[in-house]
């Protein structure tokens, strides 16, 4: 029988110097300014794919829509980090979301004067992704400047829980429904939830990242470049985090392989009807939040070690049933666990990193990590479609299963739970928090 693994402690993670006072309900602010963004993400998921279809047919440029939205996240997400590094992150959170407003704002005015090309929305879907890669890394460096190290899987946990929820079950639906009604209607909507998200991220103190007790005025000036360069160096020669990115890409790699793809086999091999396919897509959603929400009970009970393991088999399981079984109560099933072993995975993922690197370089530490975890996204659909098209649709989802589970081995061998506490131990213990900060020239 397994027996789990003790809750971590934090003793000596108490003296940890990121945390400074802060006014009460600031994390409040923090949360409602990411579901505020994360509806009018969700309201414009799926009005930009609507939008394209009605101004072409060509599968080609309806395809583009993918690329327009994942390639800032490979040419900005590491700039977008040191500028979290730089300037004070409430401000970033507050221009990011009043930048997305103001672009689809103005898309949202051309559609109501006649205006429809698709320039025009790749444009808004380019700069709109450009901006969210600023919001997103700085919101993800914040937590630990709220909160004790003792709270942060419980606020994790609520933030990707909240999201989840909105961009399955609230948002797509109502921005389709927005629209069929008027397509600037949908686009409005979604920049007054940017721009609410920012009023509201004005509500957070000032977070600069060295914090505003930290003398400046000895420090030596650095470039973007430089600061670039040392966050990917303290990334890539964290041992532990540079692992627990490759399991995280390796994850997303196979999901993006078979995701375009599960339709295909839902409503071919396994014979189940169009109407009954939003199950295969919600079940999954439900499993992501209700893994958020658990992650503060059961980490600390199976710990992080374990979860990091489950994170990368589960999942492998999953496509090992669609792949080879009959029964959609089964895949389903699968599907759940698949989502809530993922989702805890992500809460310890964000809480080591949050917990280990010092607060000066999280930014660009995060960026590193997203880059790698993100960027194998479009790689990985390609490759789903080649096997696809070679192989037939459950072989791919064969070769996923067996190809995570490899993953695995190598990758998961060394993320023990007792891995992660020395890394937390070490955190503590090292100078990283007294070290003289350089002052970075203005971004």
């Amino acid at each position: 029988m397994l027996i789990p693994n003790k809750p971590i402690t934090h003793e000596k993670t108490a003296r940890r110097p990121i945390v400074p006072a802060t006014p009460r309900g600031a994390f409040t602010a923090l949360w409602a300014s990411q579901a505020s963004s994360n509806l009018a993400d969700g309201l414009l998921q799926a009005a930009a794919p609507l939008l394209v279809a009605t101004l072409t047919r060509d599968p080609l440029v309806v395809a583009g829509m993918t690329v327009v939205q994942f390639l800032p996240w490979l040419v900005a997400t590491l700039p977008a980090g040191a500028i979290a590094d730089r300037v004070d992150r409430r401000r970033v959170l507050t221009a990011g979301n009043w930048l997305r407003a103001a672009g689809f704002a103005l898309l949202a005015a051309s559609l109501t004067n006649g205006w429809r090309h698709v320039g025009l929305l790749y444009a808004a879907v380019f700069l709109a992704g450009c901006a969210e890669t600023l919001v997103d890394n700085a919101a993800l460096t914040i937590p630990p400047r709220l909160l004790p190290r003792e709270q942060l899987e419980r606020a994790n946990g609520r933030l990707f829980a909240t999201q989840s929820v909105i961009h399955t079950f609230i948002g797509p639906p109502a921005g389709a429904a927005l629209f069929a009604f008027a397509a600037s209607a949908a686009f409005y909507t979604g920049a007054a939830g940017f721009a609410l998200a920012g009023l509201t991220a004005m509500l957070l103190p000032a977070l600069h990242p060295t914090g505003a007790d930290q003398p400046r005025h000895h420090a030596t000036p650095t470039t973007i470049t430089q600061d670039i360069r040392a966050g990917w160096t303290r990334f890539w020669h964290h041992d532990l985090l540079r692992r627990v990115a490759f399991i995280s890409a390796a994850i997303n790699f196979f999901s993006s392989a078979t995701g375009g793809l599960l339709v295909l086999l839902i409503t071919g091999p396994y014979g189940i009807p169009m109407s009954r396919y939003g199950l295969f897509i919600g079940v999954p959603a439900a499993g992501a939040i209700a893994g958020s929400l658990l992650a503060e009970h059961v980490v600390p009970r199976i710990g992080g070690g374990p979860t990091t393991w489950l994170a990368a088999l589960a999942p492998a399981g999953g496509y090992a049933v669609l792949a080879w079984g009959h029964s959609a109560a089964l895949a389903l099933a699968a599907m759940f666990c698949a989502a809530v072993a993922a989702s805890l995975n992500q809460i310890v993922v964000s809480t080591l990193r949050q917990a280990v690197v010092p607060d000066e370089l999280l930014g660009r530490v995060t960026a590193a990590y997203r880059l790698v975890v993100l960027g194998v996204v479009p790689f990985g659909a390609l490759t789903g479609g080649l096997l696809g098209r070679g192989f037939g649709v459950r072989a791919t989802f064969g070769v996923a299963a067996v190809g995570l589970a490899l993953a695995a081995v190598p990758l998961a061998s060394r993320v023990s739970t007792q891995a992660l506490r020395d890394a937390e131990m070490e955190r503590a213990d090292s100078s990283w928090g007294s070290q003289t900060v350089t002052a970075p020239r203005s971004a």
